[in-house]
């Protein structure tokens, strides 16, 4: 019996230290709203080891310059594969937006070259959204409801244009809505103003628009405001399970990297640059769970 216990013992060690060094999933957003996205890919990928980082003590990135918003994506990105991770997802369109490109056509190479493997990458939330507006549509006319940042960073229209040239992109910026989520006042009546406002500022602009993607990832906690707000007959695209679906397809395609990562807990850790105690008060709104996070530097 004790010879049994033992090699328990042993064996439950190996286990854990296996899990210790096989790789999690990064999830990174410069504040809040990516824990929607990542709360779809947990449900549609519950095995997986999560790490979140959110960079919440300079949030927003949305007013600032490329070269910044690039610098700080890279050092969270970092940090997330020092955690780890060998897969990031960035969970923000102005990070999407504005760094993804960089990282990939330039920092990864670094990445594998000094580490002699090609494993580690990065993935953003505008293409898998992109790609499903063609079989949406049939007018070919798309609204984009965004923040400034992302707005200005002509992305969506861009990437749209690569998978459909006849696709007519119109585009709102919506600098009230991430304020007024992130201060918790998404369900008042108040909220209601600046919902009908930018909504109806773009479907005036172009009357024709039956598809309007939410170009961020705050967006969802006003969806039902939004739905009442649209008319009859224009879709609405949320990126959360589009992103989700989109990963889980990634890594069916890509079963090398799927069989390096930690799929059995289904744990997540919570990194933030904020206080813990500022980050577990705001995350309260995104999640429905309580969590315990932890503060890093950067």
């Amino acid at each position: 019996m004790s010879q049994l216990f033992v090699f328990l013992v042993i064996f439950s060690y190996l286990c854990a230290t296996i899990r210790e060094f096989m790789a999690k999933i990064g999830v990174f957003d410069s504040g809040y709203g990516g824990l929607t996205i990542l709360e779809k890919i947990r449900q549609a990928l519950p095995e997986y080891d999560y790490i979140y980082l959110g960079d919440n003590a300079r949030t927003p990135y949305g007013t600032r310059s490329f070269e910044v918003i690039y610098e700080y994506t890279w050092q969270c990105v970092h940090r997330l594969f020092d955690e780890g991770c060998e897969l990031v997802v960035l969970a923000c369109n102005t990070a999407s937006a504005k760094a993804l490109r960089s990282i990939q056509q330039r920092d990864l190479l670094g990445v594998w070259e000094a580490e002699k493997s090609r494993r580690k990458r990065v993935l953003g939330v505008i293409r898998p959204t992109v790609e499903v507006v063609p079989s949406i549509t049939r007018s070919q006319h798309i609204g984009l409801l965004a923040t400034p940042g992302t707005v200005s960073s002509q992305s969506y229209v861009m990437e749209l244009e690569k998978i459909d040239p006849a696709l007519v992109v119109t585009q709102q910026a919506c600098p009230m809505w991430v304020p007024l989520i992130e201060a918790g006042e998404h369900t008042s009546a108040g909220a209601d103003f600046f919902v009908e406002k930018y909504v109806w500022e773009l479907l005036e602009k172009d009357p024709l628009i039956d598809t309007i993607i939410l170009g961020c990832t705050h967006y969802p906690l006003l969806l039902d405001k939004i739905k009442k707000t649209v008319p009859p007959g224009v879709q609405l695209v949320a990126q959360g399970d589009i992103v989700a679906d989109g990963l889980r397809d990634y890594l069916r395609r890509h079963p090398d990297m799927a069989a390096c990562l930690s799929a059995e807990e289904g744990s997540c850790r919570y990194l933030t640059t904020e206080s813990v105690e500022k980050f577990s008060q705001s995350a309260s709104i995104f999640l429905r769970e309580t969590i315990t996070p932890e503060h890093i530097e950067l």
